[in-house]
């Protein structure tokens, strides 16, 4: 019998979560640090180096979680570091431009072709809440199209969940939001174009844009099925709406283009999240240029943000950019993620549960199902559990996983083979206890 793994010390969160939750509601700054999805309290982190990060009690674990996506060189990157601390020493702040700003911009044009003008600002859920408002201004209309279980942020318009059927109006998912908002946003579900035409057709002239996640990572990671982002850039230029990519987890992760170079796609518009900024608080939206052109000062939609373009976050991320392109980055870092998933599957299957997995780039997906996951009422059939007990097992393991079912996994380049070979190796004694 094998030895039974000891159980987390974990005494310095604990007093830490209590002493939050009498500053901070509920005891976080985002809701899914709380652990509520998966259960327990949450472990708050001391340091992270590489591949691994370590909590305040000195438990070190393997991080699949990557600050959600943007660490795609691991924690604590020396080389990021160095272009931080340099920019550091110059000032924080200015609150004017500055060069760095026009070398990123730069550098996300030459990366994302359909990138013609590109504005930043400080979040993804603020690049989206732009991504919106310009398309409305650009065409004049109100409505938008968005998909059951793809997450575009904070922003009213955006926290809607479905209602009875493809063309149902959008209901609030949210306290604060209200219906008048609620109202101009339409539900789809994805991988179903037939359902996405059928309200381009009951609102005929009337939809502003249509806002896709094209490889969603918040209903755990989902891919299109052949034909799917195509269908949607047809259906967009036939009725004058904006496509919207927002690739907040898919750009830069999938693939150096993100997944509009990966599925060749050509959106209207695109939205990023830290991920352009080496994992700094930082967001973007950008796109075609008669589209970007109606965004103050050149043209009437307004935004603004002080901020925006900040220089040490700029210099993040031109560090983090310019390592990507090195050669042979994307197809080392998605042979880390098959190595990982081709040795969960086979771990499952031996412990006779079911699960299915996918992964591109560095981007990787796990269900606990014996069929694909192609869209979020499948997602929502499957519930929680296992995943939960899965979560819990690994983290006794020294795994951290996303504390949640529904959210995506990501690997960096600071993964070791090693470090996936103990992952594997975990996960083979938690699914023979599940």
């Amino acid at each position: 019998m094998e030895p039974k793994t000891p159980v987390l010390t974990t005494s310095k969160s604990s007093d830490l979560f209590a002493r939050a939750q009498k500053a901070i509601p509920g005891g976080v700054n985002s809701p899914v640090r709380a652990f509520k999805a998966v259960g327990g309290q949450p472990l708050f982190i001391a340091s992270g180096k590489g591949s691994r990060i370590t909590d305040a009690d000195g438990n070190s674990f393997i991080d699949y979680v990557g600050s959600w996506g943007p660490l795609i060189l691991g924690h604590a990157n020396p080389q990021v570091l160095a272009a931080v601390r340099e920019a550091l020493e110059k000032g924080t702040s200015f609150g004017a431009p500055t060069e760095s700003e026009v070398v990123l911009a730069e550098m996300v044009k030459a990366l994302v072709p359909s990138i013609e003008l590109v504005r930043f600002v400080n979040s993804g859920s603020e690049a989206t809440m732009g991504a919106l408002r310009v398309a409305r201004g650009y065409t004049g209309r109100q409505k938008i199209i968005k998909f059951a279980g793809c997450f575009h942020g904070a922003v009213d318009s955006l926290l809607i969940k479905a209602g009875s059927g493809a063309t149902t109006l959008g209901v609030p998912d949210s306290a604060g939001v209200t219906p008048g908002v609620a109202q101009d946003t339409l539900l789809a579900e994805f991988n179903d174009l037939a359902g996405v035409e059928a309200l381009f057709a009951a609102h005929k002239g009337q939809v502003a844009a249509l806002i896709v996640e094209p490889v969603p990572g918040n209903m755990g990671m989902i891919l299109p099925e052949e034909g799917f982002l195509n269908g949607l850039r047809d259906v967009c230029t036939r009725e004058g709406a904006v496509l919207i990519f927002d690739e907040v987890m898919s750009g830069f992760r999938v693939a150096l283009g993100g997944a509009q170079a990966l599925y060749s796609i050509r959106p209207d518009l695109t939205t990023f999240g830290k991920v352009i900024g080496g994992g700094f608080p930082v967001g973007g939206y950008g796109g075609r240029r008669e589209i970007m052109e109606q965004v103050a000062p050149l043209g009437p939609v307004y935004q603004s943000g002080t901020l925006s373009g900040n220089p040490v976050a700029m210099a993040a991320g031109i560090s983090m950019l310019k390592t990507l392109q090195a050669d042979g980055f994307y197809p080392s870092l998605e042979k880390k993620s098959q190595r990982l998933m081709e040795g969960l599957t086979q771990a499952a299957s031996d412990a006779a549960i079911p699960l299915t997995t996918l992964f591109r780039g560095g981007m990787m997906g796990v269900f606990f199902s014996a069929v694909p996951v192609k869209n979020y009422s499948q997602v929502q059939a499957l519930g929680a559990d296992p995943y939960n007990r899965f979560f819990r097992g690994m983290l006794e393991e020294g795994i951290y996983l996303a504390p949640s079912a529904f959210e995506a996994w990501f690997v960096s380049s600071a993964h070791s083979y090693e470090d996936l070979d103990q992952t594997v190796q975990a996960a083979r004694k938690v699914l023979k206890r599940l």
